[in-house]
Formats: structure tokens, C-alpha cells, sequence
């Protein structure tokens, strides 16, 4: 007779709120599927999430949206997915949560969670050294233990008694520039000349806000030096419906809209005009030259800036804490900055030169040259070790 026992199955909510965290969560999945194959996920994301093999009951594409006011008009939506993980952890208790970033969503999750019992993993903490750094004594008693991407975070989380790891920043690992520009140009199908790039994020609220200029700003560049090509990365998260309304001017452009390999686009471009965020990061380690743009509601921008304990917005600037790129912020982010700041880098190749020699120093500065193994394997090893652990 057998007297083995089957253990019992592992199970795991994994909730992201956007288009980057729905990528970092589903690496940290596919890396701990290779460690246990055994546990099951279940959770809020996106495609990456999908692709990854995860139960998704809720898309996260309804939620999407950047700004306080922009939550605010969408308060009800989100209040009721909230409500809806609330009542799906509580009824089928996983043995552990995993949020990655979306921090307001995230949080009050994480103190439900905490106050009936499931051990919580937070993913890529809130940017506490950015604006309300109180915030870290908050996570202490909400989470069981902190999954960090920047170096210089760990002190502080360090300092406030919360269970930290620095993990190292996945985008180091996985961003890793593979091809020339003309190679990315013929994977895209495109010509080989000088290549804008016009990236305008991955929320509604962004396509709605920052497009425009960013259009504008495309036209500026055209008329003065014609002999260029613009391409636009689409991302999962927007329908071409929220593109429709601007398409006279995209065919006017002659701007390429494209769903391919979102770094074969980056590596086409000689100079990128980008909303802020992730994207910026993964440009940067790919060294090719940007101008960020920043702009929300005014009322966001008003309290933003009152809560706002750091000089920059991008992390490429964040990072090293210095201007190495140019950020447009609010009223600044107009057609006539922007376009000006991108005709210097197409024109000027010394001035090119030294923003790329900067954007080479960024996988140190990450401390990635530092750090063994990758950074999703790292999140994905923390999580085994709190699956494993008694209750």
C-alpha cells in the first residue's frame, strides 16, 4: 500500500492594473511555473497574463487610467472590480497575493487581504521617494514582504522595518538591444531614412491627452525636415476606436501604426517623443534618444505638484538623478518644445552622442551588473519561499 500523500496544490491571485505591470506580473509567472508547476494563478491582468496561463476574471482594460481626477471619474468601475477581488480572495482564500504596482487598487487589496489572513507579495512598491514617503510605514503593516526594483528604495523600506528585497529591475535583463536600425526597419517593414518615433502610452487617458501634442509636434518636426518617417507602437490596451478620431491626421503624417515587438520599434527610431512611464525605461536601456512628455487634468497636475518630492518625472532622469533627457511637463508640453528638443537630437550629433553615452550608464546605475540572475526569477524565488512557508 502507499502511504505517499499528494500535497495539495498551491494557489495564486496575481493582480496588475496596466500594461506594464500585466508584462513584469506574467514573467514572474512563467519564471515560478518553472519552479513549481503545480500552482495555480488566478487574477486581474491582461494579454501578458493570459499568454502566461493565468485565469483572468477580470481584464484589467476597463481600469486603465493615469491621474487622480481620471480615477475619480472612474471611481465606480474600479470600486466595484475591487470589491469583486475582495469577494473572490474571501471566498477562495489563495495561499498567496501577488500585486504588482497599481498602487492605490493594490493597497487597499493588500490591507484586505492582510486583515483576513492571506500572505501578501508586493511587486515594484509605490514611489515613495517621489511624493508622500509616509507611505512606506503604511506598506509595513499591509504586505508580508516587498519586492523592490530600484536600489535606492531598499533603505528606506529597510528603515520603516518592512520585509524587503531587492530584486533587481526585469527590464535590465530583458531589454537588450539585438538589432541595427536598418535590421529592426526591414523587420517592420519599413524604409530605412530617420525614424521618429511617437509613443503615446498605453492608457485611454493618454491617447486622449498626450497624442495630440505629440501629433502636433510631428507635424513641427516634418516641416522642417522632411525627409523622415513616423512610426507608432499600439498597445494591447488601446482599441483602434480611441486611434479612429485621429487618423486623418496619422494618414496625413504618413505615420505606421504597428502592434510589432514593441524594442524592434524602439531600435528603429532614431529619435523617440514619449509619454512618460515605463516606456521610457525600456528606451533608455535601448540607448536611443527621447523627449518625455507629461500632461494630465489640471486639477491632477495641481495636486501632483504640491505632493511631488522629486525633481524629475522619467526614470531615465530618476534613475541617475540628473537631466539626461528633456521632460515637457503640463503647459511646457507643447508642439513647439518638443519638436525643437527632437530636431537637436536629429541635428546635432554630438549632443546625440552625449544623451546616448548617459542612457549607457543606466544598466549599472539599476544595479543590475550587481545583481545575479534576473529579476522576475528573483520575485518568482520570494514567492516560493512565502508559498512554502506554514501559514
Amino acid at each position: 500500500m502507499n502511504s505517499s500523500v499528494t500535497p495539495e496544490t498551491k494557489s495564486v491571485v496575481i493582480v496588475a492594473g496596466e500594461s506594464s505591470g500585466d508584462a513584469h506580473a506574467a514573467r514572474l509567472v512563467t519564471e515560478l511555473k518553472k519552479m513549481d508547476n503545480t500552482v495555480s494563478f488566478r487574477g486581474m491582468g491582461g494579454d501578458h497574463l493570459r499568454e502566461a496561463g493565468v485565469d483572468i476574471f477580470i481584464d484589467m482594460a476597463k481600469l486603465s487610467v493615469m491621474g487622480f481626477v481620471e480615477v475619480l471619474l472612474k471611481y465606480n468601475v474600479i470600486k466595484k472590480e475591487l470589491n469583486k477581488l475582495k469577494k473572490n480572495i474571501h471566498d477562495n482564500p489563495p495561499d498567496l497575493l501577488i500585486l504588482v504596482d497599481y498602487q492605490e487598487f493594490n493597497q487597499q487589496l493588500a490591507a484586505y487581504a492582510k486583515s483576513i489572513g492571506i500572505k501578501v507579495l508586493f511587486y515594484i512598491g509605490p514611489s515613495v521617494w517621489a511624493w508622500r514617503p509616509k507611505r512606506v510605514y503604511k506598506m509595513a503593516k499591509i504586505v508580508d514582504h516587498m519586492a523592490i526594483i530600484l536600489p535606492f528604495e531598499k533603505a528606506l523600506y529597510e528603515k520603516a522595518n518592512v520585509p524587503v528585497t531587492f530584486t533587481g529591475h526585469p527590464l535590465a535583463d530583458e531589454v537588450v538591444a539585438d538589432k541595427t536600425p536598418q535590421h529592426a526597419r526591414d523587420q517592420l517593414q519599413i524604409a530605412n531614412k530617420t525614424t521618429v518615433g511617437i509613443f503615446p502610452g498605453s492608457r485611454s487617458s493618454e491617447i486622449k491627452r498626450i497624442l495630440p501634442v505629440l501629433l502636433d509636434s510631428a507635424r513641427a518636426i516634418k516641416k522642417a525636415k522632411t525627409e523622415i518617417q513616423f512610426i507608432l507602437p499600439a498597445a494591447n490596451t488601446i482599441s483602434d476606436d480611441e486611434l479612429a478620431g485621429f487618423q486623418q491626421t496619422l494618414d496625413a503624417l504618413g505615420v505606421t501604426i504597428t502592434k510589432a515587438a514593441f524594442h524592434d520599434v524602439i531600435q528603429a527610431c532614431d529619435v523617440i517623443i514619449t509619454a512618460s512611464g515605463t516606456a521610457t525605461l525600456e528606451i533608455g536601456l535601448l540607448e536611443v534618444p527621447m523627449v518625455i512628455v507629461y500632461k494630465v487634468s489640471p486639477l491632477t497636475y495641481y495636486i501632483m505638484k504640491n505632493l511631488a518630492i522629486t525633481k524629475y518625472i522619467g526614470l531615465v532622469n530618476i534613475v541617475p538623478q540628473k537631466s539626461v533627457i528633456k521632460e515637457f511637463i503640463q503647459h511646457e508640453a507643447n508642439a513647439s518644445n518638443i519638436s525643437q528638443e527632437a530636431l537637436k537630437i536629429l541635428n546635432d550629433k554630438k549632443y546625440c552622442d552625449s544623451i546616448r553615452h548617459e542612457l549607457s550608464l543606466l544598466r549599472h546605475q539599476l544595479g543590475h551588473d550587481n545583481h545575479s540572475g534576473n529579476g522576475s526569477k528573483n520575485v518568482a524565488l520570494l514567492a516560493l519561499d512565502l508559498l512554502n512557508q506554514s501559514p
